[in-house]
């Protein structure tokens, strides 16, 4: 197990890259903690993946160094990294024993008979592969066949860090809720750097104690699932955040006063210093309330998910949704929306931009 730093990442595709644009990746500087359990997540294109192949080897980076503990490793393979890495598609075997497939890694380094016994049974325990050992892994579903790819990086004592890339793709939807749980149990057992690439919110929440959210080759914020939904640092984040996202609301800023549509909105605080462009409020649909008085709006659609409904309504002719609970409007009534003021926060172009009141 490692902490992995990376100092002035960049990385262009290009061969002689001359601007910003001309990268896939922009200056990454983070620090991932020894044992800890991080997702990489954003949208396909934004750099997750080529930033995981840079971590594990696979590809040389343009600028910049990866330290695994303050050792600089940026010009070593990926054999000399101890790296364990799992696809989305599972690289197993198909002719050898589950035992085999597990056991491989640690006979490919010479280790003897006894302990590997004593390793890929320990593993096959925390897998719930016991009863599977002398099956074939052809013969396997798709999640049990990923368990075994899994297995194959945590086997190993000597891993620095298990990176998954993509990994619950190809499962079944009603079998991901399984394997997700079971990986978190993984990490809480043998307590190995973890590093989860996906674009799936739900992924990286439920696994990652720290996520780092990513965006055209950018990392625009860090921090833990409930920071993350609180406190989104950029829009983008509310935005890809959330289900349904933050509502991002175009306003003025008139003598330190927010305006929406003319309407004066307090929110969560003053704002900082900025000489932005463009300006937005940014509200959870959880933190936006039908009442009788306030912003007045007509209901566009109602959507029924269960527990409670979505109520999307127009102040004008900008979007607001609001998440409800009992009886909801109809299309085409006239109601009247309320923001939470100390979750209701301002944006210039992109980035937060107010504080919460008591901050320092």
């Amino acid at each position: 197990m490692a902490k992995i730093t990376l100092k002035n990442l960049r990385h262009s595709y290009y061969p002689n890259p001359k601007d910003p644009a001309d990268f896939a990746l922009k200056e990454i500087n983070l620090d991932w903690q020894d044992g800890g359990a991080y997702a990489l997540l954003g949208p396909s294109g934004c750099g997750k993946s080529t930033l995981l192949n840079i971590v594990s080897g696979l590809l040389a980076p343009s600028d910049g160094q990866i330290l695994f503990d303050d050792q600089d490793v940026t010009d070593l393979p990926p054999d000399a990294r101890n790296i364990a890495q799992v696809f989305q598609f599972p690289v197993i075997y198909d002719t050898m024993t589950v035992y085999d497939n597990l056991a491989f890694p640690l006979r490919n380094r010479g280790i003897n008979e006894t302990e590997v016994s004593t390793r890929v049974t320990e593993i096959a325990q925390m897998l719930d592969v016991n009863d599977m050992l002398q099956t074939r892994a052809a013969n396997l579903s798709p999640d049990n066949k990923q368990k075994i790819s899994m297995g194959r990086g945590l086997v190993r004592d000597d891993v620095n860090v298990v990176m998954f890339d993509e990994p619950l793709t190809v499962i079944d939807p009603h079998l991901k809720w399984k394997l997700r749980s079971k990986l978190k149990e993984l990490h809480q057992r043998v307590k190995a750097t973890m590093i989860y690439v996906t674009h799936d919110q739900i992924e990286a929440l439920t696994f990652a104690d720290q996520v780092v959210v990513m965006q055209e080759g950018e990392v625009v914020q860090i921090g833990t699932p409930v920071e993350l939904f609180e406190r989104p640092a950029h829009t983008f984040v509310g935005h890809f955040i959330g289900s349904p996202g933050m509502n991002v609301l175009p306003c003025e800023l008139r003598a330190d006063a927010v305006y929406l549509n003319d309407t004066k909105i307090e929110i969560e605080g003053p704002a900082t210093t900025t000489n932005a462009q463009t300006y937005e409020i940014g509200v959870r649909p959880e933190f936006v309330t039908i009442a009788d008085t306030g912003l007045a709006a007509t209901v566009h659609k109602v959507a029924d998910i269960g527990r409670h409904s979505i109520v999307e309504a127009l102040i004008g002719e900008v979007k607001v949704s609001a998440m409800v609970q009992g009886d909801t409007p109809q299309k085409g009534d006239q109601i009247y929306l309320n923001f939470q003021q100390n979750q209701t926060r301002l944006y210039g172009d992109g980035w937060l931009c107010s504080t919460a009141k008591g901050a320092k």
